[in-house]
Protein backbone atom coordinates (compact mmCIF):
# COMPACT_ATOMS: atom_id res chain seq x y z
CA UNK A 1 0.00 0.00 0.00
CA UNK A 2 0.93 3.73 -0.58
CA UNK A 3 3.21 4.98 2.80
CA UNK A 4 0.98 7.63 2.63
CA UNK A 5 -2.29 6.03 2.92
CA UNK A 6 -0.77 3.39 5.47
CA UNK A 7 0.41 6.38 7.37
CA UNK A 8 -3.20 7.78 7.37
CA UNK A 9 -4.84 4.95 8.34
CA UNK A 10 -2.00 3.64 11.15
CA UNK A 11 -2.51 6.99 12.86
CA UNK A 12 -6.70 6.49 12.78
CA UNK A 13 -5.94 3.36 14.17
CA UNK A 14 -4.03 4.89 16.78
CA UNK A 15 -6.65 7.33 17.79
CA UNK A 16 -9.07 4.02 18.09
CA UNK A 17 -6.15 2.64 20.91
CA UNK A 18 -6.79 6.25 22.94
CA UNK A 19 -9.97 5.77 22.94
CA UNK A 20 -9.96 2.23 24.48
CA UNK A 21 -7.31 3.11 26.93
CA UNK A 22 -9.64 6.03 28.18
CA UNK A 23 -12.66 3.79 27.86
CA UNK A 24 -11.07 1.06 30.21
CA UNK A 25 -9.94 4.37 32.70
CA UNK A 26 -13.46 5.71 32.73
CA UNK A 27 -14.32 1.76 33.60
CA UNK A 28 -12.19 1.64 36.13
CA UNK A 29 -13.33 5.06 37.71
CA UNK A 30 -9.81 6.37 36.91
CA UNK A 31 -9.55 9.59 35.27
CA UNK A 32 -8.76 9.19 31.61
CA UNK A 33 -4.76 9.23 30.34
CA UNK A 34 -3.88 12.57 28.72
CA UNK A 35 -3.95 12.64 24.71
CA UNK A 36 -0.25 11.91 23.50
CA UNK A 37 1.13 14.67 21.33
CA UNK A 38 1.11 14.66 17.85
CA UNK A 39 3.59 13.03 16.17
CA UNK A 40 6.37 15.01 14.79
CA UNK A 41 6.02 14.87 10.57
CA UNK A 42 7.83 12.35 8.99
CA UNK A 43 10.28 13.31 5.64
CA UNK A 44 8.33 12.29 2.21
CA UNK A 45 8.81 8.70 1.44
CA UNK A 46 10.22 7.59 -2.16
CA UNK A 47 7.42 6.28 -4.31
CA UNK A 48 6.65 2.61 -3.70
CA UNK A 49 4.85 0.42 -5.92
CA UNK A 50 0.87 -0.25 -4.65
CA UNK A 51 0.33 -3.31 -3.08
CA UNK A 52 -2.92 -4.51 -3.02
CA UNK A 53 -4.30 -4.99 -6.64
CA UNK A 54 -7.50 -6.78 -6.11
CA UNK A 55 -11.31 -6.08 -6.50
CA UNK A 56 -12.42 -9.00 -4.56
CA UNK A 57 -11.68 -8.92 -0.99
CA UNK A 58 -13.91 -8.94 2.35
CA UNK A 59 -12.34 -5.93 3.99
CA UNK A 60 -14.35 -5.90 7.14
CA UNK A 61 -13.31 -7.95 10.53
CA UNK A 62 -14.04 -10.94 10.65
CA UNK A 63 -15.66 -12.79 14.01
CA UNK A 64 -14.34 -15.97 14.99
CA UNK A 65 -15.46 -18.88 13.78
CA UNK A 66 -16.33 -22.21 15.75
CA UNK A 67 -13.64 -24.53 14.35
CA UNK A 68 -14.13 -27.75 12.07
CA UNK A 69 -15.59 -28.18 9.10
CA UNK A 70 -19.20 -27.02 8.94
CA UNK A 71 -18.98 -25.17 12.01
CA UNK A 72 -21.60 -22.49 12.66
CA UNK A 73 -19.96 -18.84 12.04
CA UNK A 74 -21.77 -16.20 14.80
CA UNK A 75 -24.27 -13.74 12.16
CA UNK A 76 -23.31 -10.43 11.66
CA UNK A 77 -26.39 -8.10 11.94
CA UNK A 78 -27.92 -6.37 9.50
CA UNK A 79 -26.37 -2.69 9.46
CA UNK A 80 -28.86 -0.47 10.11
CA UNK A 81 -28.76 3.49 10.91
CA UNK A 82 -28.57 4.39 14.19
CA UNK A 83 -30.88 7.09 15.39
CA UNK A 84 -29.44 10.18 15.87
CA UNK A 85 -28.06 10.99 19.43
CA UNK A 86 -29.31 14.70 20.56
CA UNK A 87 -25.73 16.71 20.36
CA UNK A 88 -24.00 17.34 23.95
CA UNK A 89 -23.99 20.79 26.02
CA UNK A 90 -20.87 22.96 25.12
CA UNK A 91 -18.21 22.16 26.81
CA UNK A 92 -19.65 18.77 28.36
CA UNK A 93 -17.28 16.00 29.46
CA UNK A 94 -17.79 13.27 26.59
CA UNK A 95 -19.11 9.93 28.49
CA UNK A 96 -18.66 6.34 27.33
CA UNK A 97 -21.45 6.07 24.84
CA UNK A 98 -20.54 9.42 22.96
CA UNK A 99 -16.72 7.90 23.00
CA UNK A 100 -17.91 4.49 22.01
CA UNK A 101 -20.12 6.10 19.08
CA UNK A 102 -16.59 8.30 17.40
CA UNK A 103 -14.55 5.00 18.09
CA UNK A 104 -17.10 3.36 16.11
CA UNK A 105 -16.99 6.52 13.46
CA UNK A 106 -12.89 5.90 12.93
CA UNK A 107 -13.30 2.16 12.48
CA UNK A 108 -15.65 2.39 9.98
CA UNK A 109 -13.46 4.81 8.37
CA UNK A 110 -10.46 2.93 8.49
CA UNK A 111 -12.33 0.33 6.57
CA UNK A 112 -13.75 2.22 4.27
CA UNK A 113 -10.70 4.06 3.17
CA UNK A 114 -8.56 0.49 3.08
CA UNK A 115 -11.80 -0.57 0.54
CA UNK A 116 -12.30 2.17 -1.79
CA UNK A 117 -8.30 2.30 -2.34
CA UNK A 118 -7.75 -1.16 -2.80
CA UNK A 119 -10.93 -1.01 -5.11
CA UNK A 120 -9.44 1.77 -6.75
CA UNK A 121 -6.46 0.40 -7.79
CA UNK A 122 -8.12 -2.54 -8.75
CA UNK A 123 -9.42 -0.66 -11.68
CA UNK A 124 -5.75 -0.17 -12.85
CA UNK A 125 -4.21 -1.76 -15.12
CA UNK A 126 -1.53 -3.56 -14.25
CA UNK A 127 0.69 -2.18 -17.19
CA UNK A 128 0.02 1.33 -14.98
CA UNK A 129 1.80 0.29 -11.81
CA UNK A 130 5.38 -0.57 -12.20
CA UNK A 131 8.07 -1.89 -9.38
CA UNK A 132 11.63 -1.84 -9.49
CA UNK A 133 11.21 -5.08 -11.42
CA UNK A 134 9.10 -3.41 -14.49
CA UNK A 135 5.42 -3.31 -14.72
CA UNK A 136 3.59 -5.24 -12.10
CA UNK A 137 1.91 -8.48 -13.50
CA UNK A 138 -0.95 -9.16 -11.42
CA UNK A 139 -2.52 -12.46 -10.60
CA UNK A 140 -5.26 -10.98 -9.02
CA UNK A 141 -8.17 -9.62 -11.11
CA UNK A 142 -10.36 -12.12 -12.35
CA UNK A 143 -11.30 -10.52 -15.73
CA UNK A 144 -10.20 -11.36 -19.12
CA UNK A 145 -7.12 -9.17 -20.89
CA UNK A 146 -8.76 -6.86 -23.50
CA UNK A 147 -7.32 -9.03 -26.21
CA UNK A 148 -9.48 -12.19 -26.22
CA UNK A 149 -12.71 -9.33 -25.88
CA UNK A 150 -14.51 -9.23 -29.46
CA UNK A 151 -14.62 -5.42 -29.25
CA UNK A 152 -15.78 -5.42 -32.73
CA UNK A 153 -18.42 -7.58 -32.79
CA UNK A 154 -19.69 -5.52 -29.35
CA UNK A 155 -19.39 -2.47 -31.44
CA UNK A 156 -21.62 -3.69 -34.31
CA UNK A 157 -24.15 -5.37 -31.70
CA UNK A 158 -24.10 -1.93 -30.07
CA UNK A 159 -25.35 -0.16 -33.83
CA UNK A 160 -27.73 -2.84 -34.46
CA UNK A 161 -29.57 -2.28 -30.71
CA UNK A 162 -30.29 0.75 -31.64
CA UNK A 163 -31.20 0.62 -35.08
CA UNK A 164 -33.47 -2.59 -35.02
CA UNK A 165 -35.43 -1.30 -31.68
CA UNK A 166 -34.54 2.12 -30.55
CA UNK A 167 -37.74 2.33 -28.57
CA UNK A 168 -36.85 -0.80 -25.92
CA UNK A 169 -33.52 0.02 -26.03
CA UNK A 170 -33.31 3.65 -24.76
CA UNK A 171 -36.64 3.25 -22.53
CA UNK A 172 -36.67 2.65 -19.26
CA UNK A 173 -38.17 -1.04 -19.82
CA UNK A 174 -39.37 -3.85 -17.07
CA UNK A 175 -38.23 -4.87 -14.15
CA UNK A 176 -37.63 -8.28 -15.58
CA UNK A 177 -35.24 -7.07 -17.59
CA UNK A 178 -35.19 -6.46 -21.59
CA UNK A 179 -38.12 -8.63 -23.23
CA UNK A 180 -35.45 -10.02 -26.08
CA UNK A 181 -32.71 -11.15 -24.01
CA UNK A 182 -35.21 -12.36 -21.57
CA UNK A 183 -37.01 -14.82 -24.02
CA UNK A 184 -33.11 -15.56 -25.54
CA UNK A 185 -31.80 -16.33 -22.07
CA UNK A 186 -35.30 -18.56 -21.47
CA UNK A 187 -35.07 -20.67 -24.94
CA UNK A 188 -30.85 -21.19 -23.71
CA UNK A 189 -32.04 -22.89 -20.61
CA UNK A 190 -35.32 -24.91 -22.24
CA UNK A 191 -37.47 -23.07 -19.69
CA UNK A 192 -40.18 -20.44 -19.35
CA UNK A 193 -39.90 -16.31 -20.34
CA UNK A 194 -41.64 -16.12 -16.25
CA UNK A 195 -38.89 -17.89 -14.85
CA UNK A 196 -36.21 -15.58 -16.04
CA UNK A 197 -35.13 -12.51 -14.61
CA UNK A 198 -31.99 -10.02 -15.89
CA UNK A 199 -30.48 -8.14 -13.68
CA UNK A 200 -27.52 -5.67 -13.82
CA UNK A 201 -24.61 -8.08 -13.28
CA UNK A 202 -25.11 -11.21 -11.35
CA UNK A 203 -24.11 -10.04 -8.20
CA UNK A 204 -27.12 -7.78 -8.18
CA UNK A 205 -28.86 -10.98 -9.08
CA UNK A 206 -27.11 -12.63 -5.80
CA UNK A 207 -28.37 -9.61 -3.76
CA UNK A 208 -32.21 -9.76 -4.71
CA UNK A 209 -32.10 -13.15 -4.36
CA UNK A 210 -30.62 -13.11 -0.70
CA UNK A 211 -32.95 -10.35 0.14
CA UNK A 212 -36.17 -12.14 -0.91
CA UNK A 213 -34.73 -15.31 1.15
CA UNK A 214 -32.01 -14.89 3.71
CA UNK A 215 -32.81 -13.24 7.16
CA UNK A 216 -31.20 -12.46 10.27
CA UNK A 217 -30.18 -15.64 12.00
CA UNK A 218 -30.93 -18.13 9.08
CA UNK A 219 -28.66 -21.01 8.39
CA UNK A 220 -27.13 -20.78 5.07
CA UNK A 221 -24.63 -23.48 3.87
CA UNK A 222 -21.36 -22.30 1.93
CA UNK A 223 -18.21 -23.91 -0.10
CA UNK A 224 -14.46 -23.67 1.71
CA UNK A 225 -12.75 -21.49 0.24
CA UNK A 226 -16.06 -19.38 -1.36
CA UNK A 227 -16.27 -15.86 -3.51
CA UNK A 228 -15.47 -13.64 -0.81
CA UNK A 229 -17.87 -10.55 -1.78
CA UNK A 230 -21.03 -14.05 -1.63
CA UNK A 231 -19.44 -14.07 2.55
CA UNK A 232 -19.75 -10.78 2.59
CA UNK A 233 -23.14 -9.84 1.49
CA UNK A 234 -24.91 -13.31 3.60
CA UNK A 235 -22.86 -11.78 6.55
CA UNK A 236 -24.49 -8.53 6.30
CA UNK A 237 -27.82 -10.11 5.99
CA UNK A 238 -26.72 -11.21 9.25
CA UNK A 239 -26.67 -15.09 8.57
CA UNK A 240 -25.26 -18.14 10.10
CA UNK A 241 -22.77 -19.58 7.83
CA UNK A 242 -21.84 -22.91 7.60
CA UNK A 243 -18.58 -23.83 5.50
CA UNK A 244 -17.91 -26.81 3.95
CA UNK A 245 -14.58 -28.16 2.94
CA UNK A 246 -13.87 -27.99 -1.18
CA UNK A 247 -12.69 -31.37 -2.34
CA UNK A 248 -11.12 -31.65 -5.99
CA UNK A 249 -14.73 -32.67 -7.63
CA UNK A 250 -16.58 -30.13 -5.20
CA UNK A 251 -18.24 -29.86 -2.39
CA UNK A 252 -17.77 -32.40 0.35
CA UNK A 253 -21.44 -33.62 -0.01
CA UNK A 254 -20.20 -36.59 2.75
CA UNK A 255 -19.69 -33.71 5.57
CA UNK A 256 -22.62 -31.88 4.50
CA UNK A 257 -24.68 -35.43 4.77
CA UNK A 258 -23.39 -35.41 8.89
CA UNK A 259 -24.02 -31.97 9.03
CA UNK A 260 -27.22 -31.95 8.19
CA UNK A 261 -28.07 -35.49 10.07
CA UNK A 262 -27.07 -33.95 13.48
CA UNK A 263 -30.38 -31.76 12.88
CA UNK A 264 -28.71 -28.76 14.75
CA UNK A 265 -28.64 -27.14 11.02
CA UNK A 266 -31.73 -26.54 8.98
CA UNK A 267 -30.52 -24.40 5.88
CA UNK A 268 -32.14 -22.26 3.93
CA UNK A 269 -29.84 -21.82 1.18
CA UNK A 270 -26.70 -23.50 -0.41
CA UNK A 271 -24.71 -21.35 -1.82
CA UNK A 272 -22.56 -23.54 -5.08
CA UNK A 273 -20.38 -22.45 -7.62
CA UNK A 274 -20.43 -25.78 -9.31
CA UNK A 275 -17.90 -25.08 -12.33
CA UNK A 276 -14.53 -23.88 -12.18
CA UNK A 277 -15.13 -22.40 -8.88
CA UNK A 278 -14.10 -18.88 -7.64
CA UNK A 279 -11.47 -19.33 -6.15
CA UNK A 280 -10.29 -23.17 -6.72
CA UNK A 281 -11.15 -23.27 -9.94
CA UNK A 282 -12.85 -27.28 -9.05
CA UNK A 283 -16.04 -28.48 -10.69
CA UNK A 284 -18.77 -30.39 -9.09
CA UNK A 285 -18.81 -34.03 -10.15
CA UNK A 286 -22.19 -35.29 -11.50
CA UNK A 287 -22.52 -37.55 -9.04
CA UNK A 288 -22.34 -34.75 -6.04
CA UNK A 289 -24.78 -32.75 -7.93
CA UNK A 290 -27.34 -35.38 -7.28
CA UNK A 291 -26.59 -35.78 -4.12
CA UNK A 292 -26.68 -32.64 -3.26
CA UNK A 293 -30.06 -32.15 -4.59
CA UNK A 294 -31.38 -35.16 -2.61
CA UNK A 295 -30.09 -33.94 0.09
CA UNK A 296 -32.04 -30.39 -0.58
CA UNK A 297 -34.98 -32.33 -0.78
CA UNK A 298 -34.51 -34.58 2.12
CA UNK A 299 -34.06 -31.07 3.91
CA UNK A 300 -35.95 -28.72 2.48
CA UNK A 301 -33.55 -26.15 1.37
CA UNK A 302 -32.90 -24.11 -1.74
CA UNK A 303 -29.85 -24.79 -4.08
CA UNK A 304 -27.88 -21.72 -5.56
CA UNK A 305 -26.30 -22.50 -8.59
CA UNK A 306 -23.83 -19.59 -9.21
CA UNK A 307 -22.66 -20.54 -12.44
CA UNK A 308 -20.82 -17.48 -14.55
CA UNK A 309 -18.20 -19.73 -15.93
CA UNK A 310 -20.14 -22.59 -17.00
CA UNK A 311 -19.52 -21.72 -20.80
CA UNK A 312 -15.57 -21.38 -20.07
CA UNK A 313 -15.00 -25.29 -20.39
CA UNK A 314 -11.86 -25.93 -22.42
CA UNK A 315 -11.13 -29.53 -20.89
CA UNK A 316 -13.28 -32.53 -19.70
CA UNK A 317 -17.07 -33.31 -20.26
CA UNK A 318 -19.86 -30.58 -19.88
CA UNK A 319 -22.13 -31.58 -16.91
CA UNK A 320 -25.62 -30.82 -16.98
CA UNK A 321 -26.78 -28.24 -14.78
CA UNK A 322 -28.55 -28.59 -11.65
CA UNK A 323 -31.26 -26.63 -12.41
CA UNK A 324 -31.99 -28.77 -15.45
CA UNK A 325 -32.01 -31.80 -13.17
CA UNK A 326 -34.41 -30.38 -10.67
CA UNK A 327 -35.58 -26.85 -11.69
CA UNK A 328 -38.22 -26.30 -8.71
CA UNK A 329 -35.28 -27.09 -5.93
CA UNK A 330 -32.69 -24.96 -7.81
CA UNK A 331 -32.30 -20.96 -8.48
CA UNK A 332 -29.58 -20.40 -10.98
CA UNK A 333 -27.55 -17.63 -12.06
CA UNK A 334 -25.31 -16.27 -14.09
CA UNK A 335 -23.49 -13.83 -16.26
CA UNK A 336 -22.54 -12.17 -19.32
CA UNK A 337 -19.35 -11.04 -17.43
CA UNK A 338 -16.69 -13.57 -18.29
CA UNK A 339 -18.10 -14.13 -22.20
CA UNK A 340 -18.92 -11.16 -23.43
CA UNK A 341 -16.96 -8.73 -20.99
CA UNK A 342 -17.38 -7.53 -17.82
CA UNK A 343 -18.07 -3.69 -18.28
CA UNK A 344 -21.35 -4.29 -20.06
CA UNK A 345 -22.88 -5.46 -16.46
CA UNK A 346 -25.54 -8.04 -17.60
CA UNK A 347 -26.68 -11.01 -15.61
CA UNK A 348 -29.34 -13.01 -14.53
CA UNK A 349 -31.75 -15.54 -12.16
CA UNK A 350 -33.68 -18.47 -13.14
CA UNK A 351 -36.04 -19.61 -11.25
CA UNK A 352 -39.56 -21.23 -9.77
CA UNK A 353 -42.06 -18.40 -10.70
CA UNK A 354 -43.01 -17.52 -7.56
CA UNK A 355 -39.42 -16.53 -6.37
CA UNK A 356 -39.20 -15.01 -9.94
CA UNK A 357 -42.10 -12.64 -9.61
CA UNK A 358 -41.39 -11.99 -5.85
CA UNK A 359 -37.84 -10.95 -6.68
CA UNK A 360 -39.01 -8.91 -9.75
CA UNK A 361 -41.23 -6.71 -7.24
CA UNK A 362 -37.72 -6.00 -5.61
CA UNK A 363 -35.87 -5.00 -8.78
CA UNK A 364 -39.24 -2.18 -9.42
CA UNK A 365 -38.68 -0.94 -6.11
CA UNK A 366 -34.90 -0.50 -6.30
CA UNK A 367 -34.50 0.50 -9.46
CA UNK A 368 -37.59 0.53 -11.81
CA UNK A 369 -35.86 -1.25 -14.58
CA UNK A 370 -32.39 -2.56 -14.87
CA UNK A 371 -29.84 -1.00 -18.29
CA UNK A 372 -31.73 -1.60 -21.21
CA UNK A 373 -29.24 -0.37 -23.37
CA UNK A 374 -26.60 -3.22 -21.72
CA UNK A 375 -29.05 -5.68 -22.27
CA UNK A 376 -30.49 -4.67 -25.59
CA UNK A 377 -26.51 -4.94 -26.83
CA UNK A 378 -26.64 -8.42 -25.70
CA UNK A 379 -29.23 -9.83 -27.24
CA UNK A 380 -27.82 -8.53 -30.59
CA UNK A 381 -24.28 -10.23 -29.56
CA UNK A 382 -26.03 -13.71 -28.51
CA UNK A 383 -28.59 -13.29 -31.12
CA UNK A 384 -25.83 -12.87 -34.09
CA UNK A 385 -23.74 -15.78 -32.90
CA UNK A 386 -21.36 -13.63 -31.79
CA UNK A 387 -21.46 -15.10 -28.47
CA UNK A 388 -20.61 -18.37 -29.44
CA UNK A 389 -18.08 -17.40 -31.28
CA UNK A 390 -15.73 -15.36 -28.62
CA UNK A 391 -16.65 -17.87 -26.06
CA UNK A 392 -14.06 -20.36 -28.62
CA UNK A 393 -12.14 -17.35 -28.68
CA UNK A 394 -11.77 -17.28 -24.48
CA UNK A 395 -11.67 -20.46 -24.12
CA UNK A 396 -8.44 -21.28 -26.37
CA UNK A 397 -6.88 -18.20 -24.33
CA UNK A 398 -8.20 -20.07 -21.23
CA UNK A 399 -6.25 -22.92 -21.68
CA UNK A 400 -3.07 -21.82 -22.72
CA UNK A 401 -2.45 -19.51 -19.97
CA UNK A 402 -4.08 -22.38 -17.26
CA UNK A 403 -1.76 -24.50 -19.01
CA UNK A 404 1.03 -21.70 -18.98
CA UNK A 405 0.58 -21.48 -15.35
CA UNK A 406 0.59 -25.42 -14.42
CA UNK A 407 3.97 -25.42 -15.92
CA UNK A 408 5.82 -22.80 -14.85
CA UNK A 409 4.24 -23.50 -10.71
CA UNK A 410 5.87 -27.37 -11.48
CA UNK A 411 9.16 -25.92 -13.04
CA UNK A 412 9.61 -22.60 -10.52
CA UNK A 413 8.14 -23.69 -7.40
CA UNK A 414 7.73 -27.36 -6.65
CA UNK A 415 6.34 -26.76 -3.24
CA UNK A 416 2.92 -25.68 -4.36
CA UNK A 417 0.02 -28.21 -4.63
CA UNK A 418 -2.69 -27.12 -7.18
CA UNK A 419 -5.45 -28.78 -9.26
CA UNK A 420 -5.21 -28.20 -12.76
CA UNK A 421 -8.69 -26.67 -13.72
CA UNK A 422 -11.00 -27.79 -16.29
CA UNK A 423 -12.22 -24.58 -17.65
CA UNK A 424 -12.72 -21.08 -15.60
CA UNK A 425 -10.09 -18.09 -14.41
CA UNK A 426 -8.58 -19.25 -11.64
CA UNK A 427 -5.81 -22.10 -9.75
CA UNK A 428 -6.21 -22.19 -5.70
CA UNK A 429 -2.99 -22.79 -4.98
CA UNK A 430 -1.35 -24.40 -1.59
CA UNK A 431 2.02 -23.86 -0.23
CA UNK A 432 3.66 -25.58 2.69
CA UNK A 433 2.07 -25.61 6.08
CA UNK A 434 3.75 -22.93 7.91
CA UNK A 435 3.91 -20.23 4.88
CA UNK A 436 3.03 -16.76 5.54
CA UNK A 437 0.89 -15.88 3.35
CA UNK A 438 0.70 -11.93 4.23
CA UNK A 439 4.13 -12.46 3.82
CA UNK A 440 4.29 -13.47 0.88
CA UNK A 441 2.01 -11.08 -0.83
CA UNK A 442 4.32 -8.17 0.88
CA UNK A 443 7.25 -9.85 -0.71
CA UNK A 444 5.70 -10.50 -4.19
CA UNK A 445 4.57 -7.03 -4.18
CA UNK A 446 8.08 -5.89 -3.36
CA UNK A 447 8.98 -8.13 -7.17
CA UNK A 448 6.25 -6.63 -9.08
CA UNK A 449 4.01 -9.47 -8.87
CA UNK A 450 0.03 -9.39 -7.63
CA UNK A 451 -2.04 -12.04 -6.07
CA UNK A 452 -4.78 -12.79 -3.56
CA UNK A 453 -4.61 -14.27 -0.24
CA UNK A 454 -6.51 -17.67 0.26
CA UNK A 455 -7.66 -16.05 3.48
CA UNK A 456 -9.58 -13.54 1.91
CA UNK A 457 -12.05 -16.16 0.74
CA UNK A 458 -11.99 -18.46 4.24
CA UNK A 459 -14.12 -17.83 7.44
CA UNK A 460 -11.20 -19.13 9.32
CA UNK A 461 -7.59 -20.69 8.40
CA UNK A 462 -5.87 -20.52 4.82
CA UNK A 463 -2.51 -18.93 5.91
CA UNK A 464 -0.85 -20.91 3.52
CA UNK A 465 -2.94 -20.38 0.57
CA UNK A 466 -3.75 -18.30 -2.62
CA UNK A 467 -5.37 -17.58 -5.32
CA UNK A 468 -3.52 -17.19 -8.93
CA UNK A 469 -5.78 -15.78 -12.00
CA UNK A 470 -4.72 -16.64 -14.90
CA UNK A 471 -7.51 -14.89 -17.27
CA UNK A 472 -5.66 -11.60 -17.77
CA UNK A 473 -1.85 -12.21 -18.11
CA UNK A 474 -0.38 -13.73 -21.32
CA UNK A 475 1.74 -16.93 -21.15
CA UNK A 476 4.62 -14.76 -21.27
CA UNK A 477 3.77 -12.72 -18.57
CA UNK A 478 2.51 -15.62 -16.46
CA UNK A 479 6.12 -17.24 -17.31
CA UNK A 480 7.49 -13.55 -15.80
CA UNK A 481 5.24 -13.36 -12.68
CA UNK A 482 5.47 -17.35 -11.42
CA UNK A 483 9.44 -16.52 -11.57
CA UNK A 484 8.85 -13.56 -9.42
CA UNK A 485 6.64 -15.11 -7.14
CA UNK A 486 9.27 -18.21 -6.54
CA UNK A 487 11.28 -15.48 -5.45
CA UNK A 488 9.47 -13.94 -2.99
CA UNK A 489 8.24 -17.14 -1.72
CA UNK A 490 12.06 -18.15 -1.57
CA UNK A 491 13.30 -14.68 0.20
CA UNK A 492 10.66 -15.95 3.59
Amino acid sequence: MDQEVARTLNELEQKIGELERTLSAIGAGQAPPPPRPPAPPEPPAPAAMPGRIVDEAVEAARPAPTPGTGAPVPAWGPRTPAAAPAPPAAGAVPGPAELLMFRERIEQTVRDLARDYDELLGRLSYATVSSSKGPTISFARGAPSLDIIDVEGLSEAATRAFESDPAGTTAYGTAVGYPRLRSWIADRHGVDQERVLVTNGSMQADAFLFEHLVHAGDHVIVERPSYDRTLLSLRERGAQLHAIELEPDGLDTTALDHLLGEGLVTPKLAHIIPNFQNPAGYTLSLEKRHELLRLAAAHNFIVFEDDPYVALRFTGETLPTMLSIDPDRVVYASSFSKTVCPGIRVGYLVGPPDVISAIGRLATNTYISPNMVSQSIVYEFCASGALDRSIETVKAALSERARTLGDALRRELPEAEFVAPQGGYFMWVTLPAGTDVHALYNLAAERGVSFVRGTDFLLDGGENTLRLAYSGVTPEQIDEGVARLAAAYHAL
